[in-house]
């Protein structure tokens, strides 16, 4: 089965209730947050009423918050070859 990965990436501030009802029932409430919902044409339609506010990928399957949260986490740019009470 495929979903959709929804992310808000603009407000919807100063726009008509239909549209904060439609990102509502959509279940996005913050920028930047995503929501993952299964193909179908009702989910697909509120999408067309709101695409311009949001991004929108088709994946194989939902991520947890927690593998959203490591996918997110960048690379530190160093790593650490002993600690200090191993160094010689």
């Amino acid at each position: 089965m495929a979903y959709f990965r929804i992310t808000l990436l603009r407000s919807a501030i100063a726009l008509p209730h239909k549209t904060q009802g439609t990102l509502a029932a959509l279940g996005l409430r913050k920028r930047m947050s995503t929501v993952y919902h299964p193909v179908t044409q009702s989910v697909a339609g509120m999408i067309m009423r709101v695409k311009e506010l949001v991004d929108v990928h088709e994946v194989d399957k939902p991520l947890s918050k927690a593998e959203q949260k490591e996918l997110r986490k960048s690379d530190p740019g160093y790593f650490i070859e002993k600690k200090g009470s191993q160094a010689s």
